[in-house]
Parts: C-alpha cells; structure tokens; sequence
C-alpha cells in the first residue's frame, strides 16, 4: 500500500493510492453515511440537509459527542471540503481530494484536517488519547480496505471493538 502523512503548519495530510476508479471513491466518500464504516471514532452519521450533517463520535473516556458537519466546497470527482459547525474559533476543516492514480482504476485520496489552535489543539487532541497526526492516516488505510476488501482489519486508532 503506498500512503504517507506529514504535519505542516498545524495541519495533518495523508495520502493513500486507491484500486478504484475516482469517480466511485468520490462516491463513496461524499455520501456521508457510508463514512462510519472506516472513520475510528465515528459511530453514526445523518443526513439533515444538502450539505448538513449530524455525526455521533466517540470522544475521550467514552463520552458520545455530537458534532454539525458542513460541506462548503464540492467539485464532483476532485475536492469535498467540510467543517464543524461551532464558534468559529473553535472549527476543525477537512479537505479531502481526489486525483487519479498511474492507472484509470486508481485513485489517489489526499486529506488535510485543520484542528481549533494549531499545534496547540493537535497536542490537545494527542493528550486525550486522539492524536491526529496517528488518526488521519490510519483512517485512510481502512477507507483503503473497505473499497478494496470490503472489510477493515486495521485497528489503529479506532474505537474498541468499531471494527470487530
């Protein structure tokens, strides 16, 4: 499997290479409730408008989180960028693209995910058990196995028992 991460400016980006044609990793990815099968502490996503979502997450110590997601940029088969819905200040941003990859059934999927605070919040995150720079790419890896296996093995950073 070809994936890497790094960490710039407060961000996290990931990459992995994908045996699918782009269109049906888009797909996949940007209907938003197919998300729970390979996200590691999303446990529930609903639809509640064109560009809205309600995500269930399992936080820190158990404690279930509720969290408002919005889609605010989408260009089919290229980029869905999305963000929590709370004070502004407080906002983590997703921005996850799509390219082909050396063949027409591959795709490249790179994710960039911007938490509140920068350094500040990954460190944050990191102490209660929730590093991004661990989550982001392990949770590309499952999206992996799921488009290619149609299961997930890789446990890393995911909720006890999610995948079992």
């Amino acid at each position: 499997m070809r994936g890497s991460s790094s960490r710039a400016h407060g961000a996290v980006e990931a990459r992995v290479t994908i045996r699918r044609p782009v269109r049906e990793v888009f797909a996949f990815y940007r209907d938003f409730t197919s998300l729970p099968r390979f996200l590691g502490d999303v446990l529930a996503i609903e639809q509640v408008g064109p560009r809205m979502s309600r995500w269930t997450i399992q936080g820190p110590l158990g404690v279930r989180l509720t969290s408002t997601m919005e889609v605010t940029e989408e260009r089919a088969n290229e980029v869905i960028r999305y963000e929590t819905r709370s004070l502004s200040g407080l906002r983590t941003y997703w921005e996850v693209h799509f390219t082909g990859g050396p063949t027409a059934d591959e795709t490249e999927v790179r994710e960039v995910m911007r938490t509140p605070l920068g350094r500040l919040g990954h460190a944050a995150l990191a102490l209660m058990g929730k590093p991004p720079a661990g989550e982001v790419p392990a949770n590309l890896r499952r999206l992996k196995e799921v488009l290619e296996t149609g299961r997930v093995t890789s446990m890393e950073h995911a909720v006890a028992g999610k995948f079992s």
